[in-house]
């Protein structure tokens, strides 16, 4: 008997209306309401940022009672003692060894935009070196301590080794050729004193005091004399630049400091208790040039908060002070004043986060690091001022609950933009847990932990078998994490949907399944930051491995392979026009229009679980041409399954010269081939290249052969695994049109994946192998048509043939596939850019995309997506809400 099941998304417009009104009517009044107090009784001894002194003796005995705490204390003493030991002696050799204006003394610094010019000026005691270029790249490393020269001040330079020549000698370099050497050399002098500053205070031997304070306040005075960087070009670098770096968030020496300061504080006290007005006037003018430069909207913003709360909290209270800029001046700022490059914590989150899924505005590389860090800051702030600051932050309950529809099934996070493939980070995850227990919060405890169970790799009782590093905030902030035993692991289900939509970032996702057998598509527009010039950019997944990959950002954001090819069309899986196709890199604002999509983003239940599909459009700015991508997933079996996807694309006042299409796949071997799988004989050409006025791109990309065809031809690529494993498959069909041209290439490398991401090869060091179909003229009446089937070598594939037919009406808009299964099951696709009706044997549509499947016991489906009226199998199905819908016969 045969039962009829309907499925179609529903959606209550009225009650949209009213829950858009309230938003609105609210929204003007957020900052008011969402205003964070200040902490009260604020510690007024020192130490303050970690511990209290009354807190001594507590940390002591953990230290004694805790082997994990042992091993921390041991770990810092490793890294210090010679140092101490030495300095005793000889208390000049770590001092001498600072990057410092020894002999000039300058106080005045001048860029030529993101590198060093020159210095003049003097002051009263050696200053603060500037760091020699904006770009870290660089052919020179900073030697050794024992083989640095002490108090080197030199007009040839810096010496430095040369990383480019054999035995990596050392040689005098210009300091503008230097990258970022001589900032974190300083950063990790201070880091060794901070250490010792530590000790002292734990363990009261002197020893490490002096070792402490002469780099301390060497460094602290020699700021104390330095000015604001000024740009020769008075160019944007002027508003990032900090005071000893040239971006401010980067100004991490202050931190140092500030945690160096507030251990040392008793011992300067007592000792030097003159030089405290000047030390606290460095580290305020310090905090002053962080808070007047940067980047507000986008991680700059809490990289800057995290320098400026330290070095406030390190501040006596504002009464102290003339200007009335003390301690809570600082914290206050961060939290809730607004200033042109400095937002309030409140104003932050506004911006940044799609307060209805959580989704932060960078790529996911970013949004990851901000959520992280976002977490971390209210724990850090709880732990310190006993001050829960979580209940004025709400969104970032979804903000870490969102974290898992990142993922592709076989663990590994979407990596569109300047991101990288790897697993799930559950720090934020942990802070909660860590937020919830300090507060007593059992519902945000239970649920969190569950979560934590769910996605940690150590997801039992607790994590005591990690080892927490040798850094100080270990006795603090990153004790061993206490699960509940009582909290069970929490629902998949709950966190990750087969489909979900970040407009905020113009990104969707299509999914089905975990682990091997399990199907994903991710595609996404330029919306955000550190975006990067893809349009509609497609990541794919298949048989364990993410095969149509993001390529990474490949190098550092100033080299000129990042800016003309890493972060460019050619480099991803897109169209592009007339080889011109681009614009604006990083910060970018170049969204797609989601037009349709099955089942909706988030449903977790009521829908036909094997079909997914969406359906996007882009306005491509460069060449303004339309672009329409519509990419379907179609699960045939437990292990089978196909990729649709269809891509249109035109110019809107015509002219067009050719169109695209980019696929890059993972793979020690490709081969292109007719649709009977004999190899196609390509020819070397010249003719994809910057030469003709295209983008410089295309010169980076070698060996290009070609050839010209009407017919259907098919791409296979190839992971040879180790002996003994499934080799891992990917195959594209695509349909033969008039025009066409098909490209064989090299790409350069894929750099996205960490630790080789468990390929049987070295995957940032070989090409990126790389199939491009060119259509000369336009591509919407001649779309490119594709299918993608990922299989295993033992599994071979479950598609038998595939092959078109046109419309019965004569539509010039229309594609239509017929696809055999070696199982006897039958598929026909429709794609239709005009809605206007279709026919093909008994079939009649005028949706943007139907599928008609047959199976050979006599079970079919119809789906049917963004259409009024489809006639199929005997039924007439009319839509009137004009969206996705799906209906199933099945044997009962």
């Amino acid at each position: 008997m045969k039962h009829l099941v309907y499925n179609i998304q529903n959606k209550i417009k009225q009650f949209k209306t009213i829950l858009l009104i309230t938003c609105f009517a609210s929204f003007g009044t957020a900052q008011e309401l969402n205003k964070i107090p200040l902490p009260e009784n604020l510690e007024q001894g020192y130490p303050r940022i970690y511990i209290s002194q009354s807190e001594k003796k507590d940390l002591q005995k953990t230290i004694k009672k805790e082997a994990w705490a042992q091993e921390v204390l041991s770990g810092i003493h490793k890294r210090i003692d010679e140092h101490v030991e030495r300095h005793v002696g000889d208390p000049e050799w770590m001092v001498s060894r600072l990057m410092m204006y020894w002999k000039t003394r300058a106080t005045n610094v001048y860029i030529n935009g993101i590198y060093y010019s020159h210095a003049d000026g003097e002051a009263p005691v050696p200053t603060v070196r500037f760091t020699g270029s904006r770009d870290n790249t660089t052919n020179y490393a900073m030697p050794d301590l024992e083989d640095i020269l002490p108090y080197m001040d030199d007009e040839r330079g810096l010496y430095l080794r040369n990383k480019t020549k054999e035995g990596r000698p050392l040689e005098w370099v210009d300091q503008s050729k230097t990258g970022g050497q001589i900032h974190r050399h300083n950063q990790r002098i201070l880091g060794l004193a901070r250490d010792a500053s530590f000790l002292y205070w734990l363990e009261e031997d002197e020893r490490f005091a002096k070792f402490a304070f002469d780099v301390f306040d060497t460094y602290t005075m020699g700021m104390y004399y330095r000015n604001e960087p000024i740009d020769l070009l008075n160019g944007h670098i002027q508003t990032l630049v900090g005071l000893e770096c040239f971006q401010v968030i980067h100004e991490s020496s202050l931190i140092s400091i500030s945690e160096l300061y507030d251990f040392l504080h008793q011992y300067i006290e007592k000792n030097y208790p003159d030089k405290i007005k000047i030390y606290d006037a460095t580290i305020k003018k310090w905090n002053d040039q962080i808070i007047k430069n940067g980047v507000p909207q986008n991680n700059w913003n809490l990289h800057q908060a995290k320098v400026i709360l330290k070095a406030g909290m390190v501040l006596k209270d504002n009464k102290f002070y003339e200007d009335g800029k003390g301690r809570e001046y600082y914290m206050d700022y961060i939290l809730n004043v607004t200033s042109p490059r400095q937002w309030s914590t409140t104003k932050f989150l506004d911006y940044g986060y799609d307060k209805n899924n959580g989704v932060w505005a960078e790529c996911p590389g970013y949004s990851f690091g901000v959520t992280k860090d976002l977490t971390h800051f209210i724990n850090d702030f709880d732990n310190t001022f006993d001050h829960n600051i979580l209940p004025y932050m709400p969104v970032m309950d979804k903000a870490v609950k969102v974290l898992p529809q990142y993922l592709f099934p076989n663990g590994q996070t979407v990596a569109f933009g300047d991101s990288n493939y790897g697993g799930l980070s559950t720090s934020a995850i942990s802070d909660m847990i860590r937020t919830a227990q300090k507060n007593g919060d059992e519902v945000l405890e239970k649920e969190f932990t569950g979560m934590y169970r769910l996605f940690s790799q150590d997801s039992r009782s607790s994590n005591r078998g990690r080892r927490p590093r040798a850094n100080i905030s270990s006795f603090f902030a990153s004790k061993p994490l206490e699960l509940n035993p009582k909290y069970p692991k929490g629902n998949l289900g709950d966190y990750i949907t087969q489909t979900f939509y970040a407009p905020n970032v113009s990104w969707h996702v299509q999914r089905m399944g975990q682990g091997k057998n399990g199907m994903m598509v991710s595609l996404n527009g330029s919306l955000g930051n550190h975006m990067h010039a893809n349009g509609i950019n497609m990541e794919l997944y298949g048989k364990g491995f993410v095969q149509g990959a993001d390529p990474g950002k490949g190098a550092g954001y100033l080299q000129p392979i990042y800016l003309e090819y890493y972060s460019q069309f050619p480099a991803h899986n897109t169209v592009m026009v007339d080889g011109a196709s681009s614009y604006t890199e990083m910060l970018s604002y170049h969204a797609f229009d989601l037009m349709g999509q099955y089942p909706k983003s988030e449903q977790k239940e009521g829908y036909y679980t094997d079909i997914t599909y969406s359906d996007v459009f882009f306005l491509e700015p460069e060449t303004r041409s339309d672009q329409s991508r519509l990419v379907s997933i179609v699960k045939t079996g437990e292990t089978t399954g196909y990729y649709v996807d269809v891509f249109r694309s035109k110019k809107q006042r015509k002219g067009d010269k050719f169109h695209d299409y980019y696929y890059h796949n993972l793979g020690q071997s490709m081969q292109i081939m007719d649709a009977s799988g004999k190899p196609l004989n390509l020819t070397t050409s010249e003719e994809m290249g910057f030469a003709g006025g295209h983008l410089y791109a295309l010169d980076y990309m070698w060996d290009k052969k070609s050839i010209k065809t009407s017919e259907d031809y098919q791409a296979e690529w190839k992971i040879d695994m180790p002996e003994g494993e499934d080799d891992v498959f990917m195959n594209l069909w695509m349909q033969g049109t008039e025009g066409r041209e098909v490209f064989s290439i090299k790409s350069p490398p894929n750099k996205a994946f960490r630790g080789n991401g468990g390929l049987p090869y070295e995957v940032s060091k070989s090409p990126y192998l790389t199939l491009t179909a060119r259509q000369h003229g336009e591509a919407w009446e001649h779309p490119f048509i594709s299918i993608y089937e990922p299989f295993t070598s033992s599994e071979g594939k479950s598609i038998q043939s595939i092959s078109s037919f046109e419309d019965e009406n004569g539509s010039s808009e229309f594609v239509g596939l017929n696809i055999k299964h070696k199982s006897g099951r039958e598929d026909i696709v429709f794609s239709l850019a005009n809605q206007q009706k279709v026919n093909y044997k008994s079939i009649t549509t005028d949706a943007t995309y139907t599928l008609v499947a047959n199976e050979t016991n006599g079970d079919w489906v119809v789906f049917i997506g963004n259409g009024k009226e489809v006639t199929a199998k005997g039924y007439s199905i009319f839509n009137i809400r004009n969206r996705e819908c799906c209906f199933e016969t099945a044997e009962r």
